[in-house]
C-alpha cells in the first residue's frame, strides 16, 4: 500500500511544492469562485500526469488563465485558445484547454442558478462520492472519478484529505469544512462512500 500524502510530505523539505500544497492548500475549505475554478482546472490538467508537475506550473496556469476569473475565461475564443496552446508554462493539451474554457462557461450558468460555484456545491452537499461523480459528469466536461474525488477532498467537501494524526488536518477543523458539517449533522462524506 502506498503511503498517504501526509506521510509522503513528512519525508520532504519544507520548501518542496508538495509540502507547501499539503500544509497550506490541501483540504482547506475554498469558497471563492476563482479559487474553486482554479482547483478544478488544475485537477483536470493533472489527469495522466504527476501532481508535482502541476504544482510547479501552478503560477503559470494562474497567469495564463487570467487568475481563473470565470467570466474572462468563459469569454475566451480562438485567439485565447491558440495563446494557451502556445504557452510552454502550462500543459498544452487541446482537450484540457478546451475543457477549462467550457467549464468556465458552464460555471457562468451555475452561478445564475446558485449564486456561486460554492453555492452549487453546497446545494448538492453532502453526496456520496459516486453521486458526486455522476453529477460532475452531467454538469462539466473532462471530470472523471479521480478528478472529482481529488477536487472535492482538496476543497473540503469530502473527508479524507489528511491522516487522523496529521497536524495540518487539526488546523483545518476550526475552519469548519463542509465534510465536517455533514459529519456533525449525521451524514458523513467519506471519500470512497
Amino acid at each position: 500500500m502506498a503511503p498517504s500524502y501526509c506521510a509522503l510530505v513528512r519525508s520532504l523539505p519544507a520548501d518542496h511544492p508538495h509540502t507547501r500544497y499539503h500544509d497550506h492548500e490541501y483540504g482547506f475549505p475554498l469558497r471563492e469562485d476563482a479559487a474553486l475554478f482554479e482547483r478544478l482546472a488544475l485537477e483536470i490538467n493533472q489527469a495522466g500526469l504527476s501532481w508535482l508537475l502541476i504544482l510547479r506550473k501552478q503560477a503559470a496556469f494562474h497567469r495564463a488563465f487570467d487568475g481563473f476569473d470565470i467570466d474572462r475565461v468563459a469569454a475566451y475564443g480562438e485567439p485565447e485558445q491558440a495563446r494557451l496552446l502556445a504557452d510552454a508554462g502550462i500543459i498544452r493539451n487541446r482537450l484540457k484547454v478546451r475543457a477549462v474554457i467550457e467549464n468556465a462557461r458552464r460555471l457562468v450558468g451555475l452561478r445564475e442558478q446558485h449564486g456561486s460555484f460554492a453555492g452549487w456545491l453546497d446545494h448538492h452537499h453532502p453526496l456520496p462520492r459516486p453521486h458526486w461523480q455522476k453529477l460532475f459528469k452531467q454538469t462539466f466536461v473532462f471530470t472523471g472519478g479521480e478528478i472529482v474525488g481529488e477536487f472535492l477532498m482538496s476543497t473540503g467537501y469530502l473527508a479524507g484529505a489528511h491522516d487522523p494524526d496529521c497536524p495540518i488536518g487539526a488546523l483545518i477543523v476550526p475552519l469548519d469544512p463542509p465534510w465536517l458539517r455533514a459529519t456533525r449533522a449525521g451524514t458523513p462524506t467519506k471519500p470512497d462512500a
